[in-house]
This record gives C-alpha cells, structure tokens and sequence, in this order.
C-alpha cells in the first residue's frame, strides 16, 4: 500500500515550478481523500497553470512535518497538469485529471487519476445596498454647479483611512441622486469616511465636505428619514472645521446576497469572444518590416498577433464552443474554431486584403451589440467581450459614442488595445475612466463603463501584460451588469472549506 501525498505547483512564465502547498500523508490508501486545504490566489486577467506531483511517502518520515520533507526521497507516483480557470468554469468546481509521468506520458502503467475541487473562501456573500442623495451642497464651480461624487473609505487600525467605492459623477447638480452601491460584511466593522467631490477633469477634484458614520448609523438615518450635516476640515484658510449646510441621506438601506464572479462562472455562465482588427491603410504595406501588420518570418508576434493570442488565451477558458466572430474593419464577418483560427485568419486577410480607408468603430460595435442583443432573447448567461485592435486616431468618434452607449444595457464588454505611435485621447474618452461617464448625441448617458484601452507601447516593456492590463477591469463589469439586471448564479456552493481528492 501507498503512503501518498499531494505537491501543488504554479507554473511560471519561464516553466520554472513555485510550491504552493502540501496535502497531510494519508496512510495505507490508494484512495486518499485528502483533508489540507492549499490555497491559490485567483487571478482571472492571467493564464494560471498548475501542476500537482503524487509521492509515496516513506514510512520513516511519518512524523515529520510535510513541509520538511525532502521530495527526492520519496517515491514520485504521477504528475497531473490543468489551468486554473479550467477547475473554476466546471459545474462543481471539480476537474478530474489523469495522472502521467514526469515526461507528459502515461505508459503502459495506469498510473490512476487526480480529482482536484476548489471554493471560493469568501467570509460572506451578504451585502448591504444603499442608495445616496445630497441636498444643498456647496457650489465649488464659478460658471455652473459642481459635479459632485461621493468616495466612502474604511478606517483601518493605524488611524488611516482605505477607499472601498465611489459613485459616479452627477453633473451640475447640487441636490444629485447617485445609482446605488454596494458594501460588502467585510467592510461592515470599522467606522466609514463619506467624502463628497466636486469632480474636475484635470484629476484635482474639490472637496466639498466629508463625514463619518458605522453602518449602523447609515441604517438609522435611513429609518429616522433624516440627514447627516457634511463637515468642512480645519485648513490654513479658517483654523477649525465647519459645520456645513449641505446633508447626506440615505434613501434605500437593505440586506441583499452578492454573489461573486467565481459564483457565476462555475455555475455555467460564459464569455463569448470576439476580435475586429484594423485594416485601414495607416498600419503600413504588410509585407515590409515597418509595417504594424507584418509577420516576421522567424515567428516573432507583431502587435496585433500579441494582443489576439495574450487576450484570447484567457478568455477561451470560459468559452464552452471556442467559436469566436472576427471581423476586419470594413471587412465581413467569420467564424473561426479557437484562438489559433483568428492567428490563421488574420495572416491569410494579410494576402487578400487591400488596406484603405479611415477608422471607422461604429459599425463593428453595432455587430457586436446585436449578438449579444439576440442572445437575451434565448439565453441570459452568456456575457460577450469584443476587443478592437486599432493603430488610428477615431473618424467616426460621435458615432461611436453612440454605439457605446446604446450597447452599455446589453451583456457586453469592450478591449481596445492601440498599437503604434498614434495620439489616442480619444481612446482615453470612450474608456470612461476618469468618472465621467459616456454621453450620445441626444444626451442619453451610458449606464455603465463598458470600455478597457490600454496602448501596446505603455506596457510592453514592464511588469503588467497587456492582457492584465486589459482584463482586470472585465469581472468588475460582468458583475455591475448581473447586478443591476438582479440576475443570480444557478446552485451556489456556499460551504467555506476546499478540498483535494484523488484515486491512485
């Protein structure tokens, strides 16, 4: 009989293996069912290999601790490999593996399979929704009224303060009504600092006043249907705090259950990819070095072959078909098996395709748009993510704007990544980022930042990918979506422990 035990490994970008964690010995089994909990932090914005080496332990170790043990004594029984969003899009969160040798081959022998089961360790799903409004805030603006938005932090134990949400912007408006927010039971034992911003462009918002209140104070202004006076601090221009006009209420207080991206995506809810690429005639002649779109013989990606395969890499895991719409810009639509079926379809649009006109993004979202708007009609867990390879400045900026806006209700994310050296402020404007949320051309505004940019050059020679970069902002946005639609997981596991399984 066996004596197994459970080595888990993350593989690195340069194949290197770093130990995450130890299962305990289980004695005498070919059937452990082990009980040691590793833990993993999940990342969805990067491809998160893992390994997991079986060893049988020899009998004299059993009462060392496992970490002290040396690897190389003991008898290597089988390796087994996955990715970790396979374990977490898989019904259960359970993915059985078979077990293989050190060189990827199982042999003759059976060397007997690998169940591994992950959860979430989250301290609670409840969350408590609460919905804002001010009224008689001071104007900070000198030729109209200020922009306000409220920042809420959580004091910490050294005194300082960590900002956990804000709302958006409401333009001119000293009485402004904001969307309701979220705050979780983490954030539920220390004091909160409310701070209301005259928000400005240039990043130096105006602080209009602040106050601090528990959450059970929030819940009490909500029941007694009264106000909280903002406070003005001490500053060099008057030596002691003001007691302000403007007040906060609290229009809606309840306890409601916030589920989590993991929640979603293990219960059968999927991305849909999609990819536009720019063939306009800026990126340059394809078959010459200089050119944005060229193929370097020896195999080296360009720009727009980087972002297809960094970005595609992560979201095929949670596409079950991995049919993904491309599109080139003023070119028809395909639809190709994988991520290597866009990689081929964009080097043969290279020999066919006659690079010309300007940089036309309305259209292609309104493609997008409408596949994600016929998939409401037939299923509700599908979330669509479009991402826009360009090299140009925007021809078509308020068309575009438009498009978003309209596409901000519908299950749909856009990636733009700008490659080149172009100027691309307007790329800026339609992510959004700022607080500033989008508005069309009949002064509808967007319900929800929709968009991620991120410029090639920016990250390609540091720390963050371009995939990071791009993706960290997309489960925050399928969650404001799910959200606000009150569309729930299916069975959700609410049990806090994780566990390793296998049969050898």
């Amino acid at each position: 009989m066996s004596d197994p035990m459970v080595v888990a490994y993350t593989k690195k970008r340069d194949g290197t293996l770093e130990e995450l964690g130890r299962t305990e010995v289980i004695m005498n089994s070919l059937d452990p069912a082990w009980i040691e909990k590793i833990t993993v932090a999940y990342h969805f914005e990067i491809v998160q290999p893992l390994i997991f080496h079986v060893y049988d332990v020899d009998t004299k170790y059993y009462n060392l601790p496992v970490k002290t043990l040396k690897l190389n004594d003991q008898e290597f029984l089988g390796e087994g490999s996955c990715v970790l969003s396979e374990i977490v899009t898989k019904q259960g969160q359970s993915l059985t593996l078979d077990l293989h040798n050190r060189n990827g081959n199982r042999g003759l022998k059976n060397l007997g399979k690998l169940t591994v089961h992950a959860e979430e360790t989250v301290a609670s799903r409840n969350a408590i929704e609460v919905i804002f409004h001010c009224s008689h805030l001071d104007n900070k603006d000198l030729f109209s009224k200020s922009d306000p938005f409220l920042r809420i932090s959580r004091i910490v134990e050294n005194g300082g303060s960590v900002p956990i949400c804000k709302t958006e912007v409401v333009d001119n408006n000293l009485n402004p009504i904001w969307r309701p927010l979220c705050l979780t039971m983490q954030q539920f034992d220390n004091p909160l600092v409310i701070e209301c911003f005259d928000f400005n462009t240039s990043g130096n918002h105006v602080l209009i006043g602040k106050l601090q209140k528990s959450v059970a104070d929030l819940e009490k202004l909500h029941k007694q249907k009264t106000g909280a006076s903002f406070i003005l601090p001490a500053s060099a221009q008057h030596g002691h705090e003001k007691v302000l006009k403007g007040q906060l209420f609290v229009d809606q207080f309840c306890e409601k259950q916030l589920y989590s991206f993991i929640d979603y995506v293990s219960s059968g809810f999927e991305f849909n990819f999609m990819v536009a690429v720019d063939f306009t005639a800026s990126n340059g002649n394809p078959r010459t070095p200089d050119s944005l779109h060229y193929i370097d013989p020896s195999g080296r990606f360009n720009a727009y072959q980087q972002a297809i395969m960094e970005v595609g890499e992560v979201i095929q895991f949670y596409d079950s078909d991995r049919r993904f719409p491309a599109w080139g810009f003023g070119e028809g639509q395909l639809m190709v098996e994988g991520v290597q079926g866009i990689m081929a379809a964009y080097a043969s649009a290279l020999n066919h395709v006659a690079l010309a006109g300007p940089t036309l993004f309305g259209q292609v979202i309104n493609n997008a748009a409408e596949i994600a708007s016929q998939s409401l009609s037939y299923n509700s867990r599908k979330y669509f993510v479009l991402l826009i390879i360009t090299d140009g400045v925007l021809t078509d900026l308020q068309e575009t704007k438009d498009a978003l806006v309209r596409a901000s209700d519908l299950p749909l994310s856009i990636l733009i990544v700008g490659v080149g050296g172009a100027d691309f402020k307007q790329m800026e404007i339609l992510d959004a980022d700022n607080g500033c949320r989008l508005e069309s051309s009949t002064g509808r505004v967007a319900t929800r930042d929709i968009v991620q940019f991120v410029p090639m050059r920016e990250v390609r020679g540091g720390q963050t990918s371009v995939v990071q970069a791009l993706l960290e902002e997309l489960p925050g946005q399928f969650l404001t979506y799910m959200r606000s639609r009150d569309i729930k997981p299916g069975a959700v596991n609410i049990a806090q422990t994780s566990t390793s399984h296998a049969t050898i």
